[in-house]
């Protein structure tokens, strides 16, 4: 039997939808969690999946400012995380233009999920991609606890199905993308456009559809009241937050050249620096700073020098590394802080740029990114011009968990 890891898997995040009972404002999926937009969270949760291949995303052709805000929070999307895709009328629609936009990869399996389930987890996606695999369709469901009623046009009750038979069916739902395609196609074909999920369109189409353990904990944020429940679930975890602080530094000498990049930004100047990366001192030292909070060793453990890959890197990756190692451990960045300790070049023309830049690559506000300049009254190393250096402190929260005393 051909191997997971050997098939490819693409997860299509449905994101089209207006989420009007969820109340007023804007889209339930861009919608703030602890500071971050639900569909940054649900991203993510597929993007740092290592059996999933890419990602795309599904969404309303209003919504390209916003989708473009959430996906800012995420520290390094990559090239897994496709261009977004225009949604339809329904979320069957929706679906089906997906898929459509997805026939030129043709992946073997496809993960079909809303974007307003941000708590699916690893074990989860694990089970969905192995479901699909095997049985060709598959969806994921939990029991049902209460008991279930049919009811007439009257409201009087019809009949009472055997809860035990009963299952609730959750996201994601997986499938050969071939399969799925085909019956999203012969659905469209007949006519039919009220297919509220995908299980349903593949048992329409004949294909036998199997149910495998879904998790109580990946709920919909569908009400207004949702919200506030999940809020009160991210703070009451079983895990509390701790602030973690780390410092860095970084240094390096000038050598023959015409520019240096500090913050992201390529800053003209008489020299050029003595690196094996593109020699970023602000960014090494910011990345060291958060590895330095996550007790996670340095910039040179996880990119060695002596490694050719990053001769001539671009620093900007060294960054988007170490904030996703702090998403990945479900932790939150606060706050990031540089300093610049040069005689030259002077970092205020370029200063905003390089704040906003360093937003950018680490997923966070500008008012969560410091960036500040110091000369060394002509003393030392920097103070002869003979190089250029910077120190940083990152402030991170991470979940740790409280054991009974």
């Amino acid at each position: 039997m051909e191997s997971v890891k050997s098939m490819s898997v693409a997860a299509l995040i449905v994101a089209a939808g207006r989420g009007t009972r969820a109340g007023t404002g804007i889209p339930k999926q861009y919608r703030r969690l602890l500071g971050r937009s639900v569909l940054a969270r649900t991203l993510e949760a597929f993007l740092v999946h290592p059996d999933v291949s890419y990602v795309v995303t599904v969404v309303h052709p209003d919504d390209g400012d916003l989708y473009g805000s959430a996906v800012a929070e995420i520290a390094d999307p990559g090239e897994r995380l496709l261009s977004p895709v225009g949604g339809g009328e329904t979320r069957q629609a929706s679906v089906f233009q997906g898929l459509k936009a997805l026939e030129r990869s043709r992946p073997d399996i496809v993960l079909i999920h809303d974007a307003a389930r941000p708590f699916v987890d690893a074990d989860l996606i694990d089970r969905s991609i192995r479901a699909a695999k095997q049985f060709e369709a598959a969806v994921p469901g939990i029991a049902v606890t209460d008991t279930i009623k049919t009811i007439g046009s009257d409201h009087t009750v019809v009949s009472t199905p055997e809860r035990a038979t009963l299952r609730a069916v959750q996201t994601p739902q997986a499938f050969r993308f071939e399969a799925l395609l085909n019956a999203h196609r012969a659905a469209d074909a007949a006519g039919l456009t009220t297919f509220t999920d995908d299980g349903a369109i593949a048992e329409w189409a004949g294909l036998s559809v199997h149910v495998f353990d879904g998790d109580a904990r990946n709920i919909k944020l569908t009400h207004n009241a949702d919200f506030a429940a999940a809020e009160r679930r991210l703070n009451e975890d079983p895990m509390s937050y701790v602030t973690r602080l780390g410092t860095g530094f970084d240094v390096h000498a000038f050598q023959d050249g015409d520019h240096v990049w500090l913050g992201g930004i390529r800053v003209p100047h008489d020299q050029g620096v003595l690196a094996h990366s593109d020699g970023d001192v602000i960014l090494h030292a910011l990345t060291d700073a958060i590895l330095g909070a996550l007790a996670d060793g340095d910039i040179g453990t996880h990119f060695p020098p002596s490694d050719p890959r990053w001769s001539g890197a671009s620093s900007d990756q060294f960054l988007a590394h170490a904030v996703g190692l702090v998403r990945q451990r479900d932790g939150m960045v606060d706050h990031l802080d540089a300093t610049l300790l040069c005689e030259r070049p002077r970092l205020g023309p370029y200063r905003e740029a390089m704040r906003e830049r360093i937003a950018e690559i680490a997923g966070l506000r500008l008012d969560q990114v410091s960036l500040k300049a110091t000369t060394t009254e002509k003393l030392g190393f920097t103070g002869r011009s003979e190089g250029l250096a910077a120190q940083a402190a990152a402030t991170i929260r991470l979940p740790e968990i409280v054991h009974d005393r």
